[in-house]
Parts: C-alpha cells; sequence; structure tokens
C-alpha cells in the first residue's frame, strides 16, 4: 500500500445538513454498486488506501483540504450501510469523540451475522488505536476512530488525530489483511501535511527498543521509578526533549506493580494493557535507551500528497443539481443489478476504464 501526505488542516463546524443527507444517499449507492461487483474484503482494501479514500470524499463533495473529510465520509458511510450491513457484507462501527468509545459493544452487535469471533475484531480495534496514541507519538492525538469489518473477520480501520497546536490532522489507514505484527510496521498508510521527529516504536529500527520497554516493565517497580527520578536531574541529549515531557516518575508506579505481578511476554502484551498509555511508553523508552542502549526510532512514517474537492467552493461550489442526478443514476444501475439487469454498471465500468485511459 502507498503510504503519504496529505493537507488536512483542521477546521470548525460540520458539513451542512443538504450537504451530509446527499453524502450519506451517495454514499450509500456507491457501496452498493461496489457489493455487486466485488467481495467485501475488496472494498476494506480501497478504503484502507489514502488516495482511494481522499477521492471517496473528493466525490461526495466534501472539501478537499479539510480534516473533516475523514470524519464526515466515514459517518456518511456509517449511516448510509445502516440497515444493509448483512447485504453488502460490511459493518461500520465507532466515529468521531465518545462515538468512537462504542466501538467494541457495536462490534459485539454484529456477532450473530458473524462467522467470525468478535473478540479478535474488538481487540483489533483497539490495538490499532493504542499504537497510533502510544507507540507512534508524532503530535498528534486521536480524536476519531472508525473500525470496518466483514463477515468473515476481515477489518480496516480509518482513524485520525489532531494537533491542536499547529490546526492540523493526520489520518492513519490500517488493513488487517497486512497486519503481520501490530507492533512493527502496521499501517497500510499514514497521511498528514508535515513530519515530524516523533518517538515510533513502530519501526522495524525499533525492535530492540521494544524488547527493551518490555523487559523493564517485567522489573521491580522501585528500580524503574528511581531511575526516572535520577533521569530527571540529568542534563540529557536535545533529542530527548519530547521524551521526558510530561514524565511523572511517581504516577507509573501503581502501572509497574501490575505489569511487574502479570510480567508481559513481550512489548505487544504491554502496550494492550489497560492503563499503558503514552507517558508510561515514553518514560519506559528513555530508560530503554539509557540503561540498555536500545534507542527508539524518530523516523517518521508519513510521506507524500493527494488533492481536490467541493464543500467550500474549491474548486467550485456543489452543483446540487448535477450531485442529485448522480444519486438518481447509481440508485437505478444498482436496483437493476439486483435484478439481474448488470447492463448500466457496467456501462459504468466501461466509461471507468475508458477515462482512465484517456487520462494516462
Amino acid at each position: 500500500m502507498r503510504t503519504g501526505i496529505a493537507n488536512l488542516p483542521l477546521h470548525q463546524g460540520r458539513a451542512p445538513a443538504w450537504l451530509f443527507g446527499r453524502m450519506v444517499r451517495l454514499g450509500r449507492q456507491v457501496l452498493l454498486a461496489m457489493a455487486e461487483a466485488m467481495a467485501a474484503e475488496e472494498i476494506l482494501a480501497r478504503l484502507a488506501d489514502p488516495f482511494w479514500f481522499q477521492s471517496l470524499g473528493c466525490l461526495l463533495g466534501f472539501d478537499w483540504h479539510s480534516s473533516g473529510v475523514t470524519t464526515t465520509t466515514c459517518g456518511a458511510l456509517k449511516q448510509g450501510i445502516r440497515g444493509l450491513e448483512a447485504e453488502i457484507g460490511l459493518w461500520i462501527a465507532g466515529g468521531k469523540g465518545a462515538v468512537s468509545r462504542r466501538t467494541p459493544a457495536e462490534v459485539r452487535a454484529a456477532a450473530q451475522a458473524l462467522a467470525a469471533d468478535p473478540d479478535r475484531l474488538v481487540y483489533a480495534s483497539r490495538m490499532a488505536a493504542k499504537v497510533d496514541s502510544a507507540a507512534l507519538q508524532d503530535g498528534f492525538t486521536l480524536y476519531q476512530h472508525t473500525f470496518l469489518f466483514t463477515r468473515r473477520g476481515a477489518w480496516a480501520v480509518v482513524q485520525q488525530g489532531m494537533d491542536t497546536e499547529r490546526r492540523m490532522a493526520r489520518r492513519y489507514h490500517w488493513l488487517g489483511a497486512g497486519v503481520r505484527d501490530f507492533v512493527e510496521e502496521p499501517h497500510a498508510a499514514v497521511c498528514c501535511d508535515r513530519t515530524t521527529r516523533p518517538l515510533n516504536l513502530t519501526a522495524v529500527q525499533s525492535r530492540e527498543a521494544r524488547g527493551a520497554v518490555a523487559a523493564l516493565a517485567r522489573e521491580a517497580p522501585d528500580r524503574v521509578v528511581g531511575g526516572l527520578r535520577r533521569l530527571r536531574e540529568m542534563n540529557l541529549p536535545r533529542r530527548h526533549r519530547v521524551l521526558l515531557a510530561d514524565v511523572r516518575p511517581e504516577r507509573l508506579a501503581s502501572i509497574l506493580e501490575e505489569t511487574y505481578r502479570e510480567q508481559p511476554r513481550g512489548f505487544e502484551a504491554l502496550l494492550a494493557r489497560p492503563g499503558v498509555g503514552p507517558k508510561t511508553v515514553r518514560a519506559l523508552a528513555l530508560l530503554a535507551e539509557l540503561l540498555y542502549g536500545a534507542p527508539a526510532s524518530t523516523r517518521d512514517p508519513v510521506r507524500f500528497s493527494f488533492a481536490h474537492g467541493g464543500k467550500d467552493g474549491h474548486p467550485y461550489p456543489v452543483d446540487r443539481r448535477t450531485y442529485d442526478t448522480a444519486i438518481a443514476v447509481l440508485e437505478r444501475a444498482v436496483r437493476r443489478a439486483a435484478l439481474g439487469q448488470r447492463g448500466e454498471l457496467q456501462a459504468l465500468r466501461r466509461l471507468e476504464r475508458w477515462a482512465r485511459g484517456a487520462a494516462s
């Protein structure tokens, strides 16, 4: 999968009702049309591709350079397929803010329709959120988490974090089929407008550091907390500024008591524990480097850029009449395909192939 950078400035407000309603209707027809042509697992793969996802947001008429393209597109798709999940073979859970915390309950609510273990899906959802908030600390705080899954247990994640200081957002894409390891290079893509010097324990270069962090979590808490207290009095290299910021050794004691009792087998098991968040991981990563000489990577997983849109008048205001016509055409094509009359959908596919050839 390609990785890239997208311009996603944080914008206030929400999509106007006249547009969001149309996004819901068009998004529903797009997914129904796709379900006629491909398996749900292929739909997941496309949504996990940041370029395809951004193109879909543009097609639905949302502003191309706004952070809202992520939250609004995910929300429109979730609302659009409500009641049609079994027909499409795709379920969408989670969302923005407090809605994201309902993800485990929404996954389990679909359990009877699944041929997969819902607990495994809940674990995947939680680990994706944990990795992008604690194992990859890049200055962006997660505020949106959308978890998509199929009847057979394939899954994808589209989630987004914000940097309130710089008023920017960063979107993270996961595709379960490509995740061999939750804590080493797991992303399908990370999209943003800038690179940082993060604490990146997901990098392959951080393998030794992950092992050292897990080893420290199995140490007696007094030794670890005592080491952190001494570190706060040292003159550290400049690159450690972000690692040591906000660390309060005394607050780690209760968490370290639990990890000492449980003896987590490795970094993923440590990260999966409730209460182990960014500050715990940051403190242990710093100690791992200074005690064991195992530095964590500061390589940012972000790469390059894509574009185009509509809501705010760029490149032009949304043409409501054309939008409604597109919905009607797709609704009719999907309805006829369901009756075995696939000519219109096949014509749309031929048009797409022609347009792709003309563009090249």
